[in-house]
This record gives C-alpha cells, sequence and structure tokens, in this order.
C-alpha cells in the first residue's frame, strides 16, 4: 500500500513398525488365533447396538421426520404436490437446501443443439452485488474467445501486497480459458529481495520489465494494477507500449506526467486519520536518515484493506503482507501521449475504499479519464477478496472490447 503516506513530513517519519490406521482385518477361519477375528465382531456387535433408539422421545421424531420425507416423495411422484396439502407434506424443514436437476444419458442439448451442463440450485442467500457466476459461465465453448487481441492477462499487486493476492482471479480467469501471469515485484510477496534495500521505482518494478521485456515480437498483454501498481503498470506502458493491449487500473494510482503517488495520497482528506494510526515507517539507514520502507499495524488492516473481505482472507494477508518500499512512492513519473497514451486504460472504482476513497479514485479519472470507468458497489480496497466474481466479469469484459 503505497497509499499510507497522506500527511508525511520528515520530521514525523520515525525397528520400528508401521501402523495402517486403516489396515483391514482378515474375518476368515484361517484367521491366526490372536482373538482379531473375534475383537473385530464385538466391534461390529458393539457398533450395531449403539444404534437402537433408547430414548423414546428420539423413536418418536425419527418416525415423524420419516413420515414427512415418504409423503413429501409420493406427491412428488404422482404429480399433485402442488395441491393444498394440508398435512405434514406442506411442512418445510429450516435448513439450507441444494437441488441438482437430472439430465437424461447426463448431458442436455438446447434448441440450438448445444451441449449444456448439469444445473444445480441453492436455497442459501447470496450476495446480489457479486452473484457466483453459473457452471457454464466460467467453461470456454470452442471459438469462444476467438479474434481476441489478446487473452493473456498480468496482475501487478499493490503495495506490500504479492501475487498471492490474485489467487481468485487466477482461478476464475484460467477456468475461463486466459492466460494469467502474476508478478512479484521487487521486495513484495516471495521476491527474495530486501525491501528495504529498494531505492527507486525502476528497481521495484523490474520483475514486471524483465517479464514485457522477454515477450516475443508482437505478443501482448492485458496489464492489471492494483493500488501503487498503477503508478507500475504506468512506468512499464511507458516502455513497453506496444506490448500492452488495454491497461486495467482497479482501485489504483493512475498518475499524469511528472507527477508522484505521494502527491495523490497526500490529496486524500477522507481516510487520513485511519493512514496515520496505520503506518509504521521502518529506518533501516539509522533515524537521521529517510525511510526505507512503510510497515502496516496488522490490528488496522482489516479496517482499512479488507472491510468487506472473507476473514480467511484477511488471515492470508496478516501473514503475507510485506513492508512497502518509501523511495518509488516519491518518484515522478515521466508520462508521454505517444507511448504511455497510446495504450487503452479502464479504470474500475471500489466504492466501499477506507484506503483509496472513491472521491480519490474520481479525481483521478477526471485529471486523466480513461476510455471507460467501471464501479464495483460493495468492493473494498481489495475486490480480488471482497468481489471476486464481479471482478472478474470486468475482466472478461474489458478483454472483448474490441
Amino acid at each position: 500500500m503505497g497509499n499510507l503516506c497522506t500527511c508525511l513530513s520528515y520530521h514525523d517519519i520515525n525397528n520400528k513398525q508401521q501402523t495402517n490406521p486403516k489396515r483391514l482385518y482378515c474375518r476368515s477361519s484361517s484367521a491366526p488365533a490372536s482373538g482379531i477375528s473375534n475383537r473385530w465382531s464385538r466391534i461390529r456387535s458393539s457398533r450395531r447396538d449403539s444404534f437402537k433408539f433408547e430414548d423414546p422421545v428420539l423413536h418418536q421424531q425419527a418416525i415423524a421426520a420419516a413420515a414427512i420425507i415418504i409423503q413429501q416423495h409420493q406427491q412428488n411422484g404422482s404429480g399433485s404436490g402442488s395441491g393444498s396439502g394440508s398435512g405434514v407434506g406442506s411442512l418445510g424443514f429450516d435448513r439450507s437446501t441444494s437441488l441438482r436437476y437430472p439430465l437424461s444419458n447426463g448431458v442436455s442439448k438446447s434448441k440450438n443443439g448445444v451441449n449444456t451442463l448439469p444445473r444445480s440450485s441453492s436455497s442459501r442467500a447470496r450476495s446480489l452485488t457479486d452473484p457466483l457466476l453459473k457452471p457454464h459461465q466460467l467453461v470456454t465453448q470452442d471459438g469462444a474467445l476467438d479474434g481476441l487481441e489478446t487473452r493473456h492477462f498480468v496482475l501487478v499487486h499493490g503495495g506490500g501486497f504479492g501475487a498471492w493476492c490474485w489467487y481468485k482471479s487466477i482461478a476464475l480467469l484460467e477456468e475461463s480459458g486466459y492466460k494469467v501471469t502474476a508478478i512479484d515485484l521487487m521486495g513484495s510477496g516471495i521476491h527474495s529481495s530486501d525491501t528495504n534495500a529498494v531505492t527507486s521505482l525502476s528497481q521495484y518494478v523490474n520483475p514486471l520489465v524483465d517479464f514485457l521485456d522477454k515477450l516475443a515480437d508482437g505478443e501482448k498483454v492485458i496489464l492489471v494494477g492494483h493500488d501503487f501498481g498503477g503508478a507500475c503498470i504506468s512506468y512499464a506502458m511507458e516502455l513497453f507500449p506496444s506490448k500492452v493491449s488495454k491497461a486495467i487500473f482497479i482501485a489504483a494510482t493512475m498518475l499524469t506526467d511528472g507527477q508522484s503517488a505521494l502527491e495523490i495520497f497526500s490529496q486524500q482528506v477522507d481516510c487520513k486519520d485511519l493512514m496515520q494510526q496505520a503506518q509504521i515507517f521502518v529506518y533501516a539507514n539509522g533515524n537521521n536518515n529517510p525511510p526505507t520502507a512503510i510497515d502496516l499495524n496488522k490490528s488496522l488492516l482489516k479496517e482499512l484493506l479488507f472491510n468487506q473481505s472473507p476473514t480467511k482472507d484477511v488471515a492470508l494477508a496478516s501473514v503475507s503482507m510485506r513492508a512497502i518500499p518509501f523511495a518509488p512512492v516519491l518518484e515522478k513519473l515521466c508520462l508521454s501521449d505517444d507511448k504511455y497514451g497510446s495504450v487503452r486504460r479502464f479504470y474500475i472504482e471500489t466504492t466501499e475504499d477506507n484506503a483509496i476513497p472513491i472521491s480519490s479514485q474520481e479525481q483521478m479519472s477526471k485529471a486523466a479519464p480513461p476510455q471507460q470507468i467501471f464501479r464495483l458497489r460493495g468492493a473494498d480496497h481489495s475486490p480480488f477478496f471482497s468481489k471476486p466474481q464481479a471482478l472478474h466479469r470486468y475482466f472478461v469484459e474489458i478483454s472483448k472490447i474490441p
């Protein structure tokens, strides 16, 4: 999160037998006289005894439940299940139910002769803002992606994150027939470099630059940048405009020529208090020198970055996030119209963002208007966790824009 510098000034930057638990004992008459067969029989006998209904109340409840199931089954089979049904057959169970619609021979064909997958439904409530995709929406039909300029996504994380944060998006894109590459920037994720040793933006973005440089001539990708990753993909777009088909900024720093990420963050007024509480400056070169990195207060991670995200993803982030190199946040970008400006840009806004508020996102879009703006309602600063399905749909939609 490069956006933790909102109110920054240098004076306040302070002989062993193996046992098999699943071993099957021989129950034939030729079993050894060790008592194994008899012991096995006693165990089986005791298990049968344990299933007896010794409690009269439990016995009656079991009979009543069985009667309900049998009567509902008979009604469904006779086709009269939609009647008044004042008996027990009209009673419902207080639980979540899942139904799987059977298909003859396991395959069904629609009117146009195209095979369809078995369908399932569930009565469990789901979020309307991020509904689950149906299976056939994730399975690529033959030729569905034909004609695209590229189907290769390159995902670039934000400050403090790593390639690990894209795990849901990677799975969804690959299942849909796309090729995906997630980059660990210098000193981030599982990259072996020390974060405090990163002293420039070019050094920080070097893994991405190396990847693009090695692409074959004529090969293009869709660059995706989150948070401070927006500045990183902008840097790469200036160097390799012919290798970037489209650029997608997700709650990201979309800068103009001569602007630094620090300038964007210092203009934010909606989240300064939370930022000041969360940021912890690291002075690897001594307190008399500028900070080398910015760390995050773990206790404030959820409120700042994951206020709408599942708990398990917050737990993943809390053990995976690293400090953010400080120098790249200060560096101003040199962006030209004939290079950076030649790449089509798309911006995805996150409405419940406590790190880069929606107002700041809108200001960046006004200063450097992208080709199109998408809005993820109910998404926090990490939509790859909070709204992965909706984010995926935008990825697919953008990839198909001519």
